[in-house]
């Protein structure tokens, strides 16, 4: 009996340690070559080179603008656990409350200054306000913000993603952009639906 008991505790000991293992490498599965090359494409330097971060060197948006290199859009990143995003802030604008499911975020800012914030588990709110040079890391899966609160200047900063497909989760398109009951979030926000509309309408995409 004592042997059979041992026998059991080893395996479940087992079990348990591959499932920590397992949970300590979550995030993009590893591949099996040294990148995925998409098929009928000739594979040279263009392919693992990506351009559409030039834009940032020719223009100046009036809108919070996010330019991102992710798998979507530079494929060679596919298999390689990384991308980027670069976050421009004309004076007075915010990246909303959004999340990213699989991966955490570095923030790194380079021009002028942002306050910024995320809320944990626990509902936690933990903010800063960065200056050029600083950086921030906003926790995988976390809700957080960002905002310029300078009246004048703009800011610009770069992201880096431990994913090549991080993905966001806006918290008000989520809620309000899409067809969840209006009876739903006015109970769960404490208002009524005349409200709810207003907001539903204010996210509304402009034709």
């Amino acid at each position: 009996m004592a042997s059979r008991t041992s026998t059991i505790k080893f395996f479940s000991l087992i079990i348990c340690s591959l499932a920590i293992a397992e949970m300590a490498m979550a995030g993009d599965p590893d591949i099996l070559s040294d990148f995925i090359a998409p098929p009928n494409r000739t594979v040279d330097g263009n392919f693992f080179t990506y351009t559409g971060m030039r834009v940032i060197f020719q223009e100046d948006p009036k809108n919070f603008t996010v330019l991102k290199a992710t798998s979507a859009e530079f494929p060679a990143l596919n298999g390689q656990s990384v991308s980027y995003a670069v976050l421009e802030f004309p004076s007075g604008t915010t990246n909303p409350p959004h999340t990213h499911p699989r991966s955490a975020e570095l923030l790194f800012l380079v021009g002028g200054s942002l306050e910024v914030g995320f809320v944990d588990t626990k509902n936690n709110l933990f903010t800063q306000t960065l200056q050029v040079g600083d950086l921030f890391v906003f926790p995988k899966g976390l809700v957080h913000f960002q905002y310029n609160a300078d009246s004048e200047s703009p800011a610009i900063a770069i992201s880096a993603f431990g994913s090549a497909s991080a993905g966001t989760v806006s918290i008000p398109s989520t809620l309000f952009a899409t067809n969840i009951d209006d009876n739903v979030l006015a109970l769960s926000f404490k208002t009524d639906v005349s409200t709810i509309q207003k907001l539903k309408a204010g996210l509304a995409p402009k034709p």
